[in-house]
């Protein structure tokens, strides 16, 4: 990923990029332990924007997604303070069909 942002001219991202990057996939890793995960990278717009689809199900009971969707945002304490310091943006929402599981994604503006 530093390479990438290296390249294109974005250092300035680097460590919060390396940082919120780590933070989504580690917490997508726990709560899809052994199932694949998608990282996506794109700068457009002067937004420097990250995703990770992670393979977590939806909740057909609404106590339990919203259970399980507060554990995903207090485990991201440390990426909410990283994106709200640079004046960012960042959330979860469920994957649009065909896909299934969680999207996490923040948007880091210039």
């Amino acid at each position: 990923m530093t390479a990438a942002l290296r390249a294109h001219g974005l250092t300035a991202y680097r460590w919060p990029a390396v940082l919120i990057a780590a933070e989504l996939v580690a917490v997508a890793g726990v709560l899809t332990p052994g199932r694949d995960l998608y990282l996506s990278l794109r700068y457009r717009d002067d937004v420097l924007r990250l995703l990770v689809w992670d393979q977590h199900p939806h909740h057909p009971v609404p106590a339990a997604e919203a259970l399980c969707g507060g554990r995903r945002r207090r485990a991201l304490w440390l990426l909410a303070a990283v994106v709200d310091d640079w004046g960012g943006e960042w959330g979860t929402s469920e994957a649009s069909p065909p896909q299934r599981g969680t999207k996490s994604w923040v948007k880091l503006p210039r």
